[in-house]
């Protein structure tokens, strides 16, 4: 198979790396890529968000398969202009990605199918929403409708924090995000990831992560997307999911399907478990980021074979086969991250670390610039590790970790604290 992965973060670097380990994969194409992808993968200059111009790349580089690594091309209908053109597709239609691209739509959706969530509003206006606020009390959660880069989100401490938060969403700290915004209950508890695979009509557990939001130790400071992650999740445990996919996720697929938007893809559901039980705290209709880093390290090949079955319906007859082991994935990010941070750093030290089965080094954020790797985003690098055990894949990451020589760079030291703890 010829195949393109849209796309150019850590998620698509960890994408490709397991679908190259399928024999299935003769030729593979990721758009646009950046400086780790480039090493094992053709990248591509293209408009991921252009439906038109990738359907015209597809045809003119005979590609079979078509992964969408992020939200946006979703969210622009590109799968939809693919299948049209009769290209096989992993990942939902503009419709279905409304899921994550509305957080209003999904609340109407977990109403519909009767599925456990935070009460909430959905606002238009500041001044409503304000007042919502100020009869909920605090903590609580104030959220932009749209899509926000995963940063759109907001955990008010105190009514004057929300009030703020909710004056930012409107004055247009997220640009389109902001312009509607929904304010949910505050749900204490331990939040994992529960991701499955769906074809329009079976649904397929893939396998469960935690990643932490938070920049700094112990889980404090401004949420970011995604400053490390671990797979399995040891509070999502076999009974958990069972409740979960019978309670939220079977549901809103059925709901999904009655609504004539059958969802196709993955799904990623941000679980909140508290005494055993889930309700979910939001959707994603693409992989994780960095989750999508330790469950390719986990799966390897048979990726690409269950990315296929759901796209061509057929997951009634796939199955996951998990080894018993554990995965870690600790970003470098660029300092000010998740504020503003400086670009071009030179980064040294990859090209001495191991790239097997149980340790690799994902880009996020990189491009090469005269032979040099270096720093072009936010979050850089994933350093990501399996072992046996969990302590073992920490250990294996964060040695790769002290072997990077990263000026501007810095990590947190204690992703898997929970676990490990």
């Amino acid at each position: 198979m010829n195949i393109l992965i849209l796309g150019g973060g850590g998620r698509e670097h960890s994408l490709a790396w397991a679908v190259l380990q399928n024999p299935k994969c003769d030729r593979l194409v990721v758009a646009p890529g950046n400086a780790g992808i480039a090493a094992i993968a053709e990248c591509a200059a293209l408009d991921i968000e252009d439906g038109g111009a990738v359907a015209g790349f597809v045809t003119e580089e005979a590609i079979d398969f078509v992964i969408i690594g992020p939200e946006a091309p979703l969210a622009a209908g590109v799968a939809d202009r693919l299948r049209d053109a009769g290209v096989l597709v992993f990942g939902p239609s503009q419709a279905a990605a409304q899921l994550e691209a509305s957080k209003a739509f999904t609340k109407q959706v977990c109403d519909a199918a009767g599925a456990p969530t935070a009460a909430y509003g959905h606002f238009t206006d500041a001044a409503a929403a304000k007042a919502y606020v100020t009869a909920q009390g605090a903590p609580i959660v104030v959220k932009a409708d749209g899509l926000a880069a995963g940063k759109g989100v907001i955990i008010a401490e105190t009514v004057e924090a929300a009030h703020a938060a909710i004056d930012d969403m409107f004055g247009g700290a997220f640009g389109g995000a902001g312009a509607e915004v929904v304010v949910e209950e505050f749900m204490d508890g331990e939040e994992a990831s529960f991701f499955v695979l769906c074809d329009g009509t079976n649904v397929l557990p893939i396998g469960t992560a935690q990643d932490h939001k938070r920049v700094g130790a112990g889980d404090t400071g401004p949420n970011t997307g995604g400053m490390g992650a671990y797979s399995p999740a040891p509070v999502l445990t076999d009974a958990i999911a069972e409740r979960a996919l019978a309670e939220i996720i079977r549901p809103t697929m059925a709901e999904m399907a009655a609504r004539g938007m059958p969802y196709q893809g993955v799904l990623y559901a941000g679980l909140m478990i508290k005494d055993g039980a889930p309700r979910l705290v939001e959707y994603n209709v693409r992989f994780g980021d960095p989750e999508c880093q330790v469950l390719m390290m986990r799966l390897g090949a048979q990726a690409l074979d269950l990315m296929q079955a759901a796209a061509e319906a057929r997951l009634d007859t796939a199955q996951v086969n998990w080894a018993d082991d554990h995965a870690m994935t600790v970003v470098m990010a660029a300092d000010g991250y998740p504020g503003s941070y400086a670009k071009g750093a030179v980064i040294r030290g990859l090209d001495g670390l191991p790239e097997t089965s149980s340790q690799m080094v994902f880009h996020a954020g990189t491009k090469r610039v005269d032979g040099d790797i270096t720093a072009s985003g936010g979050r850089v690098l994933n350093v990501t590790a399996r072992g046996a055990q969990l302590s073992e894949a920490a250990a294996r990451a964060y040695e790769m970790v002290d072997q990077i020589d990263f000026p501007g760079g810095f990590c947190r030291r204690d992703i898997g604290w929970r676990a490990l703890d």
